[in-house]
């Protein structure tokens, strides 16, 4: 097997004596293809044409529903082969829930309430996924379809933690950093205090002893043993007065509230979000809007591989192929037919979608639970937070049912900017999506001035929303699975016939666009091998 031409003469040989399944292990063993035990334990590797090349068949024609991420990825690698695909998609873009709300863009919700939004030029909001987090298999293909990035803001230590249920401090803006540090303070004035005497002698050696109140003077900014190990506040709290040039040392801020007001605040409850592995900095964004890598994608895989306004009416499985009914842009019922299906609509959406796959899948679709989620945009005339508070992206958060509020990642020092007003979820989303589009801004903004005042109003130019669990063909933002071993995640991880089902609901990064692309990594790889080997 000295050159291309010796091994492909051989390995047509072997496909003569034995059949493709036993060329496509063949293939596995010189590195030419993924074996099944391979696909589970190494990086994926994509279908290419040479793999039908070398087996003298042909690919296959395949049918995909929806242009959301798991989509449009299943489409994008199976086409790297050869496949034939198409893609049928209800709405007029791609992306699903990767969505870029810009000027112009409409939206009429379920409940028939319409919104045009008015952002001006350069403005926008994500009003689905708006960070991706440095682990993700969603910058790899951004790096591969050339999507630009810029740096996400996720955590900024002078954004604002506020709570109207926080004891004293109730209704108080607190800096992100001034809360840490109070809170840092007392737990190590506690612990130090509850090492030195004797507390944790069962479970530390003197030396260990030692080395952990080193830690804690350090972690929390603490006295020493002749002080009491007491937290007395320090200049990481923040200053009134910033220090400058000449006499100005500064004056720090002070004097720091209570232990039983900083625990009653409930501020360290927050800071777990930091410690998130994918909620941890850096993280990244598309330069321009979330919705680059959608279309980036839609580009790759080929304008007329997606016939967008179709939406589809019935799956249908056959000994040899499937058939999938839908309406056209023009309200025709149209049928697509190919060799095998794959599924990458949210579960509750296809759970109503008529088939003949069986009852168990019907069951197993509907048993997710769809999330309620919420964002609105609000664009202001000024970026009055950078110019008056110094914050440059980040987030507050609240116990208010605004949840958090996103100061945007882009635009620095620009004239005008964009603020997600709220990003809520559960029973919060519900409240907001009942009202009408002016209700709910008018609610956001009521809240927002608790926090910012006056200006949070006064300097708004316009503002768009959007309840997921009412948005046609989506209705929600993710979904939950009550249990996933009870079988209805490992049934629809699998094939039902020669429909397959993609999509983030059916991996452990739910709510996040690598679900989505691991998802379809997986199922290309099942459906590559099935086709290889059959």
């Amino acid at each position: 097997m000295r050159t291309g031409g010796t091994r492909r003469d051989f390995l047509k040989a072997v496909g003569v004596a034995g059949g493709a399944g036993v060329l496509y292990e063949t293939m596995g063993a010189l590195g030419l293809a993924p074996t099944p035990a391979q696909a589970a334990v190494t990086d994926f590797a994509a279908p290419t044409a040479a793999d039908f090349t070398l087996t003298g068949r042909s690919a296959k024609k395949v049918v995909i529903l929806g242009a959301g991420i798991a989509g449009l990825a299943t489409a994008y690698e199976l086409g790297k082969a050869g496949y034939r695909c198409q893609i049928l998609e209800a709405k007029d873009r791609p992306g699903g829930r990767n969505w870029t709300v810009r000027g112009g863009t409409e939206l009429r919700d379920l409940d028939g309430q319409y919104q045009k939004a008015r952002f001006s030029e350069g403005q926008y909001m994500n009003a689905g996924p708006g960070r991706v987090a440095q682990s993700m298999v969603t910058l790899d293909y951004c790096r591969e379809l050339g999507v630009a990035l810029e740096t996400f803001v996720n955590q900024n230590a002078d954004a604002y933690i506020f709570n109207e249920n926080a004891g004293p401090m109730s209704g108080r803006p607190t800096r992100w950093r001034t809360a840490k540090t109070d809170v840092y303070g007392y737990v190590s004035e506690l612990l130090s205090k509850a090492t030195d005497r004797g507390a944790l002698d069962a479970e530390l050696s003197a030396d260990d002893k030692e080395r952990l109140l080193a830690f804690l003077r350090s972690f929390g900014a603490i006295g020493n043993k002749s002080q009491g190990f007491a937290y007395t506040g320090s200049d990481r709290r923040g200053y009134s007065v910033e220090p400058g040039a000449a006499d100005e040392a500064g004056t720090v801020l002070g004097p720091a509230p209570s232990m039983t007001e900083v625990l009653a605040s409930a501020y360290g409850q927050r800071f777990s979000f930091e410690l998130g592995y994918d909620q941890a900095m850096m993280m990244l964004q598309p330069v321009g809007g979330m919705d680059r890598i959608a279309y980036a994608l839609a580009k790759a895989v080929g304008t007329p591989r997606i016939s967008y306004n179709s939406e589809v009416r019935r799956i249908t499985d056959l000994p040899d192929g499937v058939e999938v009914t839908y309406r056209d842009a023009h309200g025709r019922e149209r049928v697509e037919r190919a060799d095998f299906c794959v599924a990458a609509l949210p579960p509750h959406v296809l759970a109503k979608i008529p088939h003949n796959l069986g009852t168990a899948v019907t069951s197993a679709l509907a048993y997710p639970v769809p999330n309620s989620v919420g964002k609105i945009g609000l664009e202001y005339k000024s970026r009055w937070w950078e110019e008056r508070d110094r914050i440059y992206g980040g987030i507050t958060p609240t116990d208010m049912d605004l949840d958090n509020i996103w100061y945007p990642s882009y635009g620095f020092h620009g004239k005008r900017g964009t603020v997600i007003g709220y990003y809520n979820t559960g029973a919060h989303a519900q409240v907001y999506s009942q009202l009408s589009p002016a209700e709910r801004t008018a609610r956001a903004v009521a809240q927002g001035v608790k926090i910012h005042g006056d200006v949070y109003r006064t300097e708004l130019a316009t503002s768009f929303s959007v309840a997921w669990h009412r948005t046609p063909y989506i209705e929600g933002g993710w979904v939950s699975w009550p249990s996933r071993t009870s079988g209805e995640y490992d049934l629809l991880n699998r094939p039902a016939g020669r429909v397959y089902f993609a999509g983030d609901w059916l991996s452990y990064f739910i709510a996040w666009q690598a679900g989505a692309f691991d998802s379809a990594r997986k199922v290309v790889t099942d459906l590559h091998q099935r086709v290889m080997t059959s």
